[in-house]
């Protein structure tokens, strides 16, 4: 495999999956379109000239087509692709990169089967919820992260919470709590406590499908319950050794997992320090405050260095926020399993168990949100040795200085004044946004997302880039919570893309759309989306004019004649896109999606206002009229580009006729966000990266 991998040689294979299909966001461009990794092991190989090979192989596979992500582990495909090698010290033989259906040579093994009937039956039933709360529960209770948003997936790894959709021991603590409580209220001895306990696990196993960090809980589990049921004293560190290396024996693999050294870490940590801890805390609080206290605490001690490692960072917000997220989880466990088991028999009565759960999992992402938000969230922190050993001496001073109580007093005050300096001090003289900021070009990728500012928390928004996560990311970093008018230039995705994340605990108005056919493609998934979400739509006319706050907008285009203008399909969607002139006291901005020539032409024609900052069309093709680009006569051009993007954008022909015409150019690529303020009589742009 490693041989047919290093000559990138195009085969036939077929693969027993051992993995759930993982579906990348959308790729960037006009178009959306689906790609799924998916791991499995290769069992014969097949060349093109016919030489055949009996394996047993780790491959990861990148797809594009259907089929791909409707896979279930321990299934059996036959696939055409060409074999590329993997990444350098991984244990995977080689990567295959398929772009057609694969075709599915056995169906999956009856476990799997059965916990694919759980899990759809999960995320039948909490399509009543809203999209995140949708999105999270079934990652929540049985790691099934298919419609996982990907916002509330950054804002779970920002406030250190990521942890609750790694399906793991706590799960499986909770679910065997809740039958050991059972099994007390019916009066059960000890042992068969223990054996209903056991039950519980392996039943919550095959529901959330013995992936190796369900494996290990499992048998750290079951391990502890046997401890239980004899009625002997259960060492927590032996159990936790005997399952790593019964495990590590079992699958080496896991030994260059970060994610089961995090677990290994987290649990002994827990074992080790939380008891402690809690003692001490108890002589001060209440016992229950003091477990809660002590148990996050002591995980996340026992994982920084390993994170500081891996990311060269510490999560400044993960205590606080597992504290507060924490009693959330069991809930949502609970009547999120309940749910997956009743799904199968009446999708209503699960639907009945998954609402109180959608608030349980509400909380947790609002949690995570506001963590994520914080200013200094997450600390920069040297990373690998230097990084691990800087943490130590830190931990050992600190370890010092608070055996004194004297010294112990003065460390307390001075990280208040550090706190209230992080969240009070720090927001008012923060450096982005600038003060009286006028109009943001958010830097989104290979994409377009501008907000223009109407007021206190209001914005209109022009596009949406590529990704949700992106622009709401944009415009939570702007205090925008209100957007009276979303305009939409044209249907093509690196523009309406990231819909969702405008929509993302914000009120929208209305969204204007470029006139065509709203049907099919992703016109029709636009139209959907508005009207499932009841919002308005509009199509643009030239001559439509808003005032809002500081700002007034108008349509200057599409004219008729540009519409249907183009030499292709993808430029005549670009040549209707919405053109429009923002003006303010201080200037103006003209700003114009995708043109390209033709409709530039166009716009010449009818008359074409002056502005002093020019948005350049689709993002600085080398489709410039230099007649269009003189006549606006700007002072300064925005380029919404993505870093080492396939399409060679900005062109440089398009460059130096800007700089020809005396135009300075900002780029998104190179200077992320761009700002638009007012400086006294003129606009200035203040770019976020100098």
């Amino acid at each position: 495999m490693a041989e047919l991998a290093s000559t990138r040689s195009p085969v036939t294979a077929e693969i027993r999956v051992t993995g759930d299909p993982r579906t990348l966001p959308g790729q960037h461009g006009t178009a959306r379109r689906e790609r799924v990794i998916v791991q499995g092991s290769v069992e014969l190989v097949e060349t093109v000239s016919g030489t055949r090979y009996r394996t047993d192989s780790p491959v990861v596979v990148f797809a594009n087509g259907p089929g791909w992500s409707a896979l279930l582990p321990s299934q059996r495909v036959r696939v055409r692709g060409r074999l590329g090698p993997a990444e350098p010290g991984t244990l995977t033989a080689a990567v295959l990169l398929a772009s057609k259906a694969p075709e599915v040579l056995s169906g999956p093994s009856t476990p799997q089967r059965v916990a694919g009937m759980f899990r759809s039956g999960l995320r039948e039933a909490a399509g009543i919820l809203p999209p995140a709360e949708r999105g999270l529960l079934p990652g929540l209770v049985v790691g099934d992260l298919s419609l996982m948003d990907e916002q509330v997936r950054r804002d779970l790894a920002t406030a250190g919470l990521s942890h609750v959709t790694a399906v793991s021991g706590a799960n499986l603590a909770i679910v065997a709590g809740a039958v050991v409580v059972m099994g007390r209220l019916a009066g059960l001895p000890l042992a068969a406590r223990a054996a209903l306990a056991i039950a519980g696990m392996i039943g919550f196993a095959v529901v959330a499908r013995p992936s190796p960090s369900v494996l290990r809980a499992l048998v750290m589990g079951s391990v502890a319950a046997v401890a239980l049921g004899t009625g002997r004293s259960r060492d927590g560190l032996a159990a936790l050794a005997a399952t790593v290396l019964t495990l590590i024996l079992f699958d080496p693999g896991l030994a260059r997992e970060y994610g089961f050294a995090l677990s290994v870490l987290a649990t002994g940590g827990i074992l080790v320090f939380a008891p402690r801890w809690r003692d001490r805390l108890a002589r001060r609080m209440p016992t229950i405050a003091a477990e809660a206290l002590a148990v996050p605490c002591a995980a996340q001690a026992a994982v920084t260095p390993l994170l500081v490692l891996m990311s060269g960072q510490l999560e400044a917000v993960a205590v606080p926020a597992n504290l507060l997220a924490g009693p959330a989880v069991a809930p949502a466990t609970l009547l999120g399993f309940a749910a997956s088991l009743v799904a199968p028999v009446s999708v209503d009565i699960a639907r009945w168990l998954v609402w109180p759960a959608g608030y349980a999992v509400g909380w947790i992402i609002w949690v995570a949100r506001q963590a994520a938000g914080l200013p200094a969230a997450t600390l920069s922190w040297p990373g690998g040795a230097v990084g691990l050993l800087l943490l130590v001496l830190s931990a050992v001073a600190l370890w010092l200085l608070l055996r004194r109580p004297t010294l112990r007093l003065a460390a307390c005050a001075i990280a208040g004044g550090l706190i209230i300096a992080v969240l009070v001090v720090r927001p008012v003289v923060a450096s982005w946004p600038p003060d009286g900021w006028l109009l943001v070009s958010c830097d989104v990728g290979q994409g377009d997302a501008l907000v223009l500012a109407a007021g206190r928390g209001r914005a209109i928004v022009v596009d949406t880039g590529p990704e949700p996560a992106l622009v709401d990311r944009c415009l939570r970093e702007l205090g925008v919570e209100q957007v009276p008018l979303l305009v939409l230039t044209h249907p093509h995705f690196d523009h309406v893309g990231g819909l969702d994340g405008v929509f993302r605990a914000r009120q929208v108005g209305a969204v204007l759309v470029s006139p065509g056919e709203r049907s099919r493609g992703e016109a029709g998934r636009v139209s959907a989306a508005l009207r499932q979400r009841r919002t308005p739509e509009w199509v643009a006319t030239p001559g439509m004019a808003w005032h809002l706050g500081p700002l007034a907008l108008t349509v200057l285009g599409p004219s008729e004649e540009a519409i249907m203008a183009g030499p292709g399909e993808g430029s005549v969607t670009n040549n209707a896109s919405i053109v429009l002139h923002a003006r303010w006291r201080t200037g103006s901005a003209l700003l114009c999606g995708d043109v390209e020539t033709e409709a530039q032409e166009a716009l010449l024609k009818h008359g074409l206002p002056q502005a002093d900052i020019l948005k350049i069309p689709h993002h600085g093709s080398a489709r410039q009229d230099p007649r269009f680009l003189a006549a606006v006569r700007a002072s300064a051009a925005l380029v919404s580009v993505g870093e080492d993007n396939d399409y060679g954008h900005p062109a440089p022909l398009t460059l130096t006729r800007l700089r020809t015409l005396g135009i300075r150019v900002y780029r998104t690529d190179t200077q992320g966000d761009l700002a638009v303020t007012a400086d006294q009589d003129h606009l200035s742009i203040v770019p976020r990266h100098h």
